[in-house]
């Protein structure tokens, strides 16, 4: 059957269909791409552009650039800690449990990844052992811009605190006035975080990777931005270390008989309001649910505040597939990879044991993603783009490092000695066997 659109009412033209299996794998490839083409290219050059200027002038250049791009003049460049305390006592009441209680269930599931330090004692009585450390300084960007995510700030510096971080660098862009959201600052000061950096975009991240006279040199640098923010993570990979690159939010939900029509709408609205790039898919064996989602987009998005964004998310990069079974849905999600999983069907469980790559899972209809992005435990910072094939979510082990432990003994060099010589003369490398044999000189002949 060739790939058509839903054609009930009006509102079909928010999401494309096809029941072809083949041109479900096109129309996923396409929505991995939606951020690649030439827009990157000219996004990748004005980064490079950003960072050499960053590296040269400092915090002449992360101002000139913030007032050219976000329209504020970020003087001071830090936000006081009278004004990170004044926002966390001004946050209402029921907020602050909310908060409180995010802050609880990150902080419990993230102390439950702190690897262990390995020692291990060899047949000869070497000790061989690995160990682990939190790097010195983390930065964290917290995006802004069309939304304020309090919750991102809690989902980077947790893992930083548990890990041991000792100094965390936080940078967020201000709204017109300059100024960042109280929920965001409120978050901050929850969790720690000292020092507060009232800038964004590409000049954010090569200050924190290079350092400038306000703001520190990092070893680290988390938090997900805009394809600028992303290209300079990029960038600098390599003079810091990175959690990933994130690309714009996407959810694929595969539904059975049992999924009700309302809240697969929901949820795909969920991640459309994120940005006119996030990406909805609805994967489902039911003909009448994949007729029923556009006339229920329709209703929900009647009174909705970001009915734009929404519509032009779904209109451009939705996607509902008619499958024969789960098990073509389950291949078509691998394929795309997704970086949250919705599982609406009558055994999620079973299902989740043939899933391969997904950023997050989410089982059943009482799991919405919503949880997961605000106060399950799970990190929220996942993969996307079909990078969950081989990268996870940010955790604790981001922010540290592992360093190995050898230690022989005369008698495991003794014992190794001649197949390290081999294997170094089998190199060509001298030095590396003639080190093993200065230590363990070889007794000269008997001649009698």
């Amino acid at each position: 059957m060739q790939s058509n659109e839903l054609v009930s009412d009006s509102s079909s033209k928010l999401m494309r269909l096809t029941e072809n299996h083949d041109q479900a794998k096109l129309a996923l490839d396409r929505l991995l791409e939606r951020t690649t083409g030439s827009s990157q290219k000219e996004a990748a050059r004005t980064v490079e552009e950003i960072i050499e200027k960053v590296k040269k002038e400092g915090d002449d250049a992360v101002i000139t650039y913030t007032e050219k791009f976000d329209g504020y003049r970020p003087y001071p460049l830090k936000v006081s800690q009278e004004d990170l305390e004044q926002a966390w006592h001004e946050t209402p009441t029921e907020l602050k449990a909310a908060l409180e209680l995010a802050n609880k269930r990150i902080r419990e599931f993230h102390q439950q990844q702190l690897p262990k330090d390995l020692i291990i004692k060899g047949i000869h009585g070497e000790m061989l052992g690995r160990r682990w450390k939190p790097v010195e300084n983390a930065g964290i960007y917290i995006p802004g811009g069309r939304a304020c995510y309090p919750s991102t700030v809690l989902m980077n510096a947790i893992p930083a605190k548990v890990a041991g971080v000792k100094r965390i660098v936080m940078t967020s862009p201000g709204g017109a006035d300059g100024k960042l959201d109280k929920t965001v600052l409120a978050a901050a000061f929850l969790t720690g975080i000292q020092e507060v950096i009232r800038i964004g975009g590409a000049q954010a991240i090569a200050a924190l990777a290079y350092g400038t006279k306000s703001i520190p040199k990092v070893d680290v640098i988390t938090g997900p931005g805009n394809i600028f923010v992303t290209l300079a993570k990029k960038a600098v990979y390599g003079q810091v270390g990175i959690d990933s690159l994130a690309g714009p939010s996407e959810v694929l939900i595969i539904a059975d008989h049992t999924a009700r029509a309302e809240q697969v709408a929901s949820d795909l609205l969920a991640q459309a309001e994120h940005d006119p790039l996030a990406a909805s898919i609805l994967l489902t064996t039911e003909r009448s649910l994949a007729e029923a989602i556009p006339k229920q987009l329709k209703l929900q998005l009647r009174e909705h505040p970001r009915k734009e964004i929404c519509e032009a998310s779904l209109q451009e990069w939705g996607l509902i597939v008619i499958c024969g079974n789960l098990e073509q849905c389950a291949e078509l999600s691998d394929h795309f990879s997704p970086e949250h999983l919705e599982l609406l069907v009558k055994d999620p469980k079973s299902l989740a044991e043939r899933i391969k790559n997904a950023g997050a899972i989410f089982l059943g209809p009482w799991s919405p993603e919503a949880v997961g992005d605000y106060l399950a435990g799970p990190n929220h910072t996942l993969p996307t783009s079909g990078t969950a094939r081989f990268s996870g979510a940010l955790s604790v082990e981001t922010f540290l490092k592992n360093t190995s432990l050898i230690e022989f003994n005369k008698e495991a060099l003794e014992a190794t000695c001649k197949s390290v010589e081999l294997l170094a003369e089998s190199e060509g490398l001298y030095s590396h066997a003639e080190s093993i044999r200065i230590r363990l000189p070889r007794k000269p002949p008997n001649l009698i």
